[in-house]
């Protein structure tokens, strides 16, 4: 997925904390994580309920500006940080228009560790949403561990899918679906909710160009979205790190589920079409 390399980009969507030491605003481990690299380093992600360490309040960190060296979709080709803002500003603006009231989230970059609204976390858990915060975090190392130790094959929409998806959380928050649990299981509310998320990322897939940020979406760029779909379904994961696959311990959905729901938003376009709540899974 390829950045008009005219279009302006917002760097006051993200805060970059890279090599700051981790300090954001707020104080825990956010509970929507992407399960991968959690289950990778031997976490159980069913101990890291949304609410988990909230309450600590640390100050902020002293961010790197972004603003001179992301200016334009240009400079996205030539700057991985650069491209996410990229993702971020279509993200949002899309949401801006289709959730009534919709209010903002601030991306931040950060190495190794980082405090947040929900407690203190490690690059380990991957990238999550912080729902005290409204915040997305992320560790842009963190795509290097899908391709090298995961196998996926990468690519810009790879990296647009996994931002995308995280910014579902933030819709559900905003509108009240999401909520504290650690449920577990292949019908649980946490599959359920992650599924939905991947639903919305496509939903944005489906109308970024309209947001001006975004070049048309090749059918190469939609095989890698769905190739790190399949990556990080749970009993893809499950097989990789544990040798066999127990569907009563899934948090997110398979890999047949993450790629369906996903296509269902990006063939829709439409979030009323993402209502994993009443389907059959």
């Amino acid at each position: 997925m390829t950045i008009r390399r005219r279009a302006r980009l917002d760097t006051g969507q993200v805060r970059d904390l890279r090599g700051k030491g981790g300090l954001a605003i707020g104080g825990g481990i956010g509970g929507i994580l992407l399960v991968a690299v959690v289950l990778l380093l031997g976490g159980d992600p069913s101990q890291l309920p949304l609410d988990a360490l909230s309450g600590r309040q640390v100050g902020p960190g002293n961010a790197n500006d972004l603003s001179e060296e992301c200016r334009t979709g240009a400079d996205a080709a030539e700057d991985k940080a650069c491209r996410i803002v990229g993702y971020v500003n279509s993200i949002q603006d899309y949401w801006s228009g289709a959730v009534d009231g919709y209010q903002p989230a601030v991306t931040t970059f950060f190495t190794n560790s980082v405090s947040t609204g929900c407690g203190n976390a490690t690059s380990a858990v991957g990238p999550f949403y912080c729902p005290p915060d409204r915040g997305v975090y992320i560790d842009l190392g963190f795509f290097d561990v899908l391709e090298q130790q995961l196998g996926a094959d990468g690519g810009d929409f790879a990296e647009a899918y996994v931002i995308a998806h995280e910014y579902g959380h933030h819709v559900q928050n905003l509108t009240g679906v999401l909520r504290p649990g650690g449920d577990q299981g292949a019908e649980s509310y946490a599959v359920r909710t992650e599924l939905q998320a991947d639903c919305f990322a496509g939903v944005w897939g489906a109308n970024a160009v309209e947001t001006g940020f975004l070049e048309p979406i090749t059918d190469g760029q939609i095989a890698e979205a769905m190739d790190t779909a399949e990556t990080i379904g749970d009993d893809r994961i499950q097989e990789q790190t544990q040798g066999q696959v127990n569907r009563e311990t899934w948090t997110h959905g398979s890999s047949e589920q993450r790629q369906e729901w996903f296509r269902t938003g990006l063939e829709s376009g439409d979030p009323a079409r993402c209502d994993t709540f009443d389907a059959d899974l």
